[in-house]
């Protein structure tokens, strides 16, 4: 049986033009002669939809969408995921799979484990399945699952966190005689995510002599990237045919073959195209074609200037550098080698006169007050209010250039180098960026050795450093690592070698700066647990890890 994989790339609630996208992908697989095309999860709708569930009108309307594909499937069957009513469980829905052919819907399947862990709030949504059931299409038994109900809890480790399910659909399903799985997903990207998923999809083919066909949604949906990377598995446990990775696609496989295709991981090149699909999706989908960013001279924002070039092009990026008196020669000289090397438009707005503006008319108020950081961060805010200003008034999307350590210790200014309406390396730790930058340079100097080499540092005060606040970000990261992915306590931590007040003071200032990432731009998640829907911190606690 020819099976076309269709990884699409959804915009959520977009009924129609997603709806366009189904009707396009079914005409293109029934000309290449298959005889099944499989959508992702939720494909009427787009995934995440999360209170816009809450809808009525956006239900109906995505009954009545599938209604109008279900009449499309007339040379070749259709699997579409789909919302439905929970008729006997008001206001509950199901999270649902259609299989339709010759113009109607044939069958509908609910999933059956609802995932309630980090960005997934399903229970909040969704009733279980209540029961399952086979398709006999062309001499095959197929079952459909979707998303969660093909993960094993036992292969898939930390990216299912503490995730623990009674019942096996698939186990359920091949105890009926299904001898080719369907799996629907809208499974986000995570650091590492494609090789366990494979893993999992291989032992599980493997394990039960049944052939997968894993189809994923593709793009970027708010701070959630969708890697696609669709494969199909025989009942050998091999990878007979995959989609590609961060991209819609069409691939057409036979559920029989026994080609084995080798899959290819590069963790950080996948890191620095999710990243590129999550601005552009961001971007295009929120209504934007151009941005701009405030670029110190620094990693951070010559990264985050980079991956918006290749995201948007670099005729729409705009860069801004605000030099102050503590500016360096070499900050501003390297602003403008990252600007000559990527060929985009740089501006310059020197912000000393402003700042002495703003002291003046504070002065009164902070009489018999030393400097402090007071005035550290008005040259943030200053930044932060300049950068606003222009995308006011030039309509670009701002982006802003926090790293995640930096976010993680409290280490910005709200109201300041906070600003902007998107955080692209928000859930990059620092010793990552570094790695990510030597990686886009790795063919050629794209971002200066200079930016690189240099010891990082905010610049408002003279001669500072990050270390003057910070452990080094190699001491740093992994401690954070511990605390927010991996959930450890202080005191776990330290029993792993950290050095106690390190470990004691990095928790302290995780737990003191929720308020601002509270007030954060949205991130682009690349990590098991990123700022933002997955970890939800209470603002007026006094825990102490």
């Amino acid at each position: 049986m020819k099976i076309a994989m269709a990884q699409i790339n959804p915009t959520v609630a977009d009924i129609e033009g997603n709806r366009k996208k189904i009707l396009e992908n079914i005409n293109a697989a029934s000309a290449a002669g298959a005889d099944i095309v499989v959508f992702p999860e939720m494909a009427t709708i787009g995934y995440p939809p999360m209170d816009l569930l809450h809808s009525r009108k956006l239900i109906d309307d995505n009954l009545r969408s599938l209604e109008l594909i279900a009449r499309a499937s007339v040379d070749v069957a259709v699997i579409c995921g789909f919302v439905d009513y929970d008729t006997e469980n008001h206001p509950m829905l199901f999270n649902s799979a259609a299989f339709m052919f010759n113009g109607q819907i044939v069958s509908k399947h609910r999933k059956t484990l609802l995932p309630q862990y980090d960005v997934f709030d399903e229970m909040r949504y969704f009733s279980p399945a209540r029961g399952h059931r086979i398709v006999d299409f062309m001499n095959h038994k197929i079952g459909i699952t979707i998303c969660e109900d093909i993960w094993k809890a036992a292969e898939a480790g930390a990216m299912m966190e503490f995730a623990s399910y009674k019942k096996d659909p698939v186990k359920i399903l091949k105890g009926m005689d299904a001898d080719i799985i369907v799996n629907i997903s809208a499974s986000p990207f995570v650091k590492g995510k494609n090789r366990t998923r494979v893993n999992m999809l291989q032992k599980a083919a493997g394990a039960d002599k049944i052939a997968i066909v894993y189809v994923n949604q593709a793009g970027g949906n708010d701070s959630l990237i969708f890697d696609g990377n669709s494969v199909l598995v025989n009942s050998a446990g091999a990878v007979a045919a995959c989609g590609g990775a961060f991209a819609e696609s069409l691939i057409i496989a036979d559920s029989e073959s026994s080609s084995v295709i080798k899959v290819e991981y590069d963790e950080i090149e996948d890191i620095r195209r999710a990243l590129v699909l999550g601005i552009r999706d961001y971007a295009s989908k929120c209504g934007f074609s151009s941005c701009l960013l405030g670029l110190s001279g620094g990693i951070d924002s010559s990264l985050t200037c980079v991956l918006a070039c290749e995201a948007l092009g670099r005729e729409n990026v705009l860069g801004i550098t605000m030099p102050s008196i503590y500016s360096s020669k070499g900050s501003v000289d390297d602003s403008a080698a990252l600007a000559e090397n990527l060929g985009i438009t740089l501006e310059s707005i020197p912000i000393s006169g402003i700042f002495h503006g703003f002291e003046k008319e504070l002065a009164p108020i902070f009489r018999g007050m030393e400097p402090d950081v007071t005035e550290e961060n008005l040259q943030a805010r200053i930044r932060g209010t300049l950068l606003m200003s222009v995308s006011n008034k030039t309509g670009r999307l701002l982006l802003t250039t926090g790293n995640k350590s930096e976010t993680a210790m409290g280490y910005c200014t709200l109201y300041g180098d906070m600003n902007g309406g998107l955080a692209v390396i928000s859930d990059l730790p620092k010793t990552l960026v570094y790695e990510l930058a030597r990686h886009i340079n790795r063919d050629g100097i794209v971002i200066p050795a200079e930016t690189i080499e240099k010891p990082p540092s905010a610049e408002l005060r003279e001669n500072q450093k990050d270390e003057d606040s910070l452990p080094p970000y190699s001491v740093l990261d992994p401690i954070l690592e511990h605390y927010i992915e991996e959930r450890r306590s202080v005191s776990e931590i330290i029993s792993l070698g950290f050095d106690a007040e390190t470990v004691t003071r990095v928790a302290q200032a995780v737990n003191r700066s929720e308020y601002k990432r509270r007030q954060a731009a949205p991130g682009l998640k690349v990590t098991a647990k990123a700022f933002g829907n997955g970890r939800r911190v209470p603002l007026a606690q006094k825990y102490e890890g």
